[in-house]
């Protein structure tokens, strides 16, 4: 699929029709993702993946809000963290003012490649923001130097959700 095409079909997709996503597709897609640029090469981002349907249920159960679970029912759920500590930082030093935030900018790329990688393999996603951080790290097993940011759902859309509107380019973005 072109660029311009797949970035034109993404959208975040709150409805998926079975089969789950193979383990070998999810595998493709995450190490797609990890081509993303990051900070010295540090690649302090993480990822754990939930697949198998009881694991799925008892995270949708317990970490989602409702609506977010009924949103990823029938996909595989990505759960991103990055390293504290790593990225922005020299021998444990904030390089600069956003010291760590440099590790949620990194996630961020990653999770954008991620979200393209699973476009261009057939797949849809959506970037889940509202979850219980607490229990997702207690059911996973998430190390404490480990900030928990995105949950994202990966399977096939059971919906064609139109494109929403964007701002004209000129309200965001100033040329000098």
């Amino acid at each position: 699929m072109e660029f311009r095409e797949l970035i034109e079909q993404r959208r975040s997709v709150r409805a998926y029709r079975e089969p789950l996503p193979s383990h070998e597709v999810l595998m493709q897609i995450l190490q797609e993702a990890q081509m993303a640029p990051s900070w010295k090469n540090l690649q302090a981002s993480r990822s754990y993946v939930i697949e198998t349907p009881e694991k799925l249920q008892e995270f949708r159960e317990k970490a989602l809000p409702s609506f977010n679970a009924k949103s990823s029912a029938n996909a595989a759920i990505i759960v991103t963290t990055y390293v504290r500590g790593l990225v922005g930082h020299t021998k444990g030093v904030p390089d600069n003012e956003l010291g760590d935030k440099w590790g949620a900018y990194d996630l961020g790329l990653r999770d954008a490649y991620l979200i393209l990688a699973a476009k261009n393999a057939g797949l849809d996603t959506l970037i889940m923001g509202l979850r219980d951080a607490d229990v997702i790290r207690q059911l996973l097993g998430i190390p404490e130097e480990e900030e928990i940011v995105s949950v994202i759902s990966v399977g096939y859309r059971d919906q064609e959700p139109s494109l929403r509107p964007r701002k004209e380019l000129s309200d965001v973005t100033e040329f000098f």
